[in-house]
């Protein structure tokens, strides 16, 4: 089989398309046929070596896919040779064949096509589990979000909708904010505008939010943190703009708020059946037609290059 080799971290010319042998489905696996795979910042990220988790050279990128599984292991149940699935990997994904274990599989549904499949699990399970789990949003709350165009940002605006909050989306320029408007937000802000802040204020009476979402980092996680009104919670979700902030203390204790991390790597490990239950409400919001995934491009295997520059620039740098 075809799979995507990362030979060594931090090196462009070091990331080939070759053959591989075919893997086979050990206990508690099952092997999946891939018909499409995300294209997530994580994976830019450990490709760079900079991930969390760094997996062992060479390895695939690739940390969702969709499928049919084509080998099941030992003490593998519900899941026979044919079904259609989506599955959260890691690594592995960017190849024609991946395993997975079976507590991180997922059968699709029957109006559900692989490409949405494929980008599905890793943005919508990570802004449900940050909102539900750690920010415990409740409806009439306010909800800011950072890099609300983005992968993970515009599946928090998207929840946090269904979810009854009325919702703030930050973004970088005009195009990215009528994105957000289409999916729902309540307000647009563009936070490259050196007000930004004065807009949250205008926007919340001065009360400032209840809940600030943020993938992005760097300069934008002080002011927003300082947005946050009494009892506000700020969810650390990553840093696409490449620097990691530092927050004064203080900040937390004078408005009496929360930062609260959110890695939804960890939660899926220590509480699979926690993970289960949410992604059995994400898949049937989406029977019922209320979630709309976004896919802004597709490639096909031999465009891995292509792909990589343009979902990953920000992590990778480039290829």
């Amino acid at each position: 089989m075809r799979a995507v080799l990362v030979k060594e971290f931090d090196r462009p010319d070091q990331v080939v398309l070759e053959e591989v042998p075919p893997r086979h489905a050990g206990p508690g696996e099952v092997r999946v046929t891939v018909k499409a795979c995300g294209v997530n910042f994580l994976d830019g990220l450990t490709m760079k070596g900079n991930y969390q988790v760094k997996p062992p050279l060479p390895f695939t990128p690739g940390a969702e896919v969709s499928g049919v599984v084509s080998e099941v292991g030992a003490g593998v149940s519900g899941y026979p040779i044919g079904t259609r699935v989506m599955a959260v990997t890691g690594f592995g994904g960017w190849a024609e064949q991946v395993l997975a274990p079976i507590s991180r599989v997922f059968a699709l549904p029957d109006q559900m096509g692989f490409t949405t499949a494929g980008a599905f699990p890793i943005a919508y399970a990570t802004s449900f589990h940050a909102l539900k789990d750690r920010a415990r949003l409740l409806a009439g709350e306010t909800l800011l979000v950072l890099g609300a165009a983005g992968g993970v940002g515009l599946t928090a605006l998207e929840l946090g909708k269904i979810m009854g909050a009325r919702v703030i989306a930050c973004a970088s320029t005009e195009e990215k904010l009528a994105l957000c408007r289409e999916y729902g937000a309540d307000a647009l802000i563009n936070y490259t505008a050196a007000d930004w802040r004065d807009r949250v204020k205008e926007l919340t009476g001065g009360g400032g939010v209840d809940v600030v979402y943020d993938p992005v980092g760097g300069p934008y996680a002080e002011p927003a943190v300082r947005s946050l009104g009494f009892n506000g919670r700020y969810l650390v979700i990553g840093f696409a703009s490449g620097a990691i902030p530092t927050i004064a203390l203080n900040l937390t204790l004078l408005k009496v708020t929360s930062i609260v991390g959110v890695f939804w790597g960890a939660f899926v490990s220590a509480r699979p059946q926690d993970n289960a239950a949410n992604m059995a409400t994400l898949l049937g919001w989406y029977r019922a037609g209320r979630l709309r995934p976004h896919i802004s491009g597709t490639f096909a295997l031999e465009r891995y290059r292509e792909a990589l520059w343009s979902s990953t620039e920000e992590a990778f740098g480039g290829l």
